[in-house]
């Protein structure tokens, strides 16, 4: 049978390294996982709790194709909380996590062949996505010396139908200060350029808040999600904040794509929002560890990375040790017992010569990858 053309997308490779882990482990070998973009703490108790309430009360059939009023108005008022910006509700969008929300805003913002810049490193699906929607990805080759953000003088010119920015951002973990995303913002409405702020790792952040681009204008979307900084990866429930006379669109395509988003999900998120002392606990894990990785890293030779502002991860620098990061992780993998995820998965032009640690998994877990990295990269000679 044949396939299209559009269906023919790369693969994630960190979900490669997740098997190659788990097979290993199945095998008997004790992994250190810093390869997975996910917290390694459940749902809050909170929103546990609640939903095992609900399930006994309900159904919990299709909701409405927005999402539960309810979770939308709980969500508005985070942005009134955090942000001090007042939206409508009916802006609101609840998605099935943050990958339906890229689907819903692609489809209703780009025709087919439209261009669609993203900056390089970036989160490989953005690509994938795109590729797959008949839609063209722009790579932006980033620069340390713009912490991995994308600038306007880096797209100035090329005629971009879109803009995909991230802050924090996977994999470097930077973020776009107030003036930086106003600078991206302008440049877009002079080129007549669609800007999107993904922004799901807000939250957890260790140098300063994190910028909204609703703080900045109505004109953009902005998607965000439950799995990060509230701990539900797996429960696939996401939202997205579109201009009010983009309500209606993106209602007709989620009607049809997804009818609604996990019932049961919409309901454990709507309750996370009150577990805001477990989440923050789970934040102070991260910046112990954020801490532990900066002063650890370099003793495994491991120097070259910004430190990240905010999200769970470290983009490394490996150029002086091999051209082939694939080979590099698997290398780590199987000597070592720890995986983590080689740069092609973020840019397929320079990240042969890049790793992403994660140390969004427990201290002691974090502790023991750094000491047997250490280990590691004592040895000679390497791949």
């Amino acid at each position: 049978m044949r396939i299209s053309r559009r269906g023919t997308v790369d693969p994630f490779i960190v979900m490669d390294v997740m098997e190659e882990a788990r097979a290993a482990e199945a095998a008997g070998r004790s992994i250190i996982h810093m390869e997975v973009g996910q917290p390694g703490t459940a749902a809050p108790k909170g929103a546990r709790d609640q939903l095992a309430l609900a399930m006994e009360e309900s159904p919990l059939g299709y909701s409405v194709a927005l999402g539960l009023p309810a979770l939308r108005a709980r969500i508005a008022q985070h942005y009134k909380d955090k942000h001090g910006v007042t939206i409508n509700p009916e802006r609101v969008i609840v998605t099935s996590g943050s990958s339906g929300a890229f689907i819903l805003a692609f489809t209703a913002l780009f025709d087919a062949g439209a261009r669609v810049g993203l900056g390089e490193p970036g989160y490989p699906s953005y690509r994938q996505i795109l590729k797959a929607l008949d839609t063209v990805p722009v790579g932006l080759p980033t620069s340390a010396a713009n912490r991995f953000q994308p600038v306007p003088s880096d797209f100035a010119g090329q005629g971009l139908d879109g803009l995909l920015v991230a802050s924090p951002a996977n994999p470097s973990g930077t973020m776009l200060s107030r003036e930086a995303m106003q600078a991206l913002i302008d440049a877009c409405v002079a080129a007549g350029t669609s800007f999107i702020s993904d922004e799901i790792y807000q939250g957890i952040e260790y140098e300063g808040e994190a910028v909204s681009a609703l703080e900045l204008t109505d004109d953009c979307y902005v998607i965000n999600s439950f799995s990060k900084y509230f701990s539900m990866t797996g429960w696939r429930v996401g939202w997205m904040v579109v201009p009010e006379d983009h309500i209606r669109l993106i209602e007709r395509l989620a009607q049809n794509m997804f009818i609604c988003a996990p019932h049961a999900s919409q309901v454990a998120a709507l309750a996370a929002f009150d577990c805001t002392d477990e989440l923050e606990a789970n934040l102070e894990v991260y910046k112990a560890n954020r801490a532990m990785m900066i002063a650890e890293l370099p003793k495994a030779g491991l120097s070259n990375f910004a430190p990240p502002d905010g999200a769970f991860y470290i983009y490394v620098d490996v150029s002086h040790i091999t051209n082939d990061s694939r080979a590099l992780a698997s290398d780590i993998l199987a000597k070592a017992g720890v995986a983590v995820t080689p740069g092609m998965d973020f840019d397929p032009v320079r990240g042969h010569t890049t790793l992403r640690l994660s140390y969004a998994r427990s201290t002691s877990e974090i502790s023991d990858g750094l000491s047997r990295l250490i280990a590691y990269f004592s040895q000679s000679p390497l791949p």
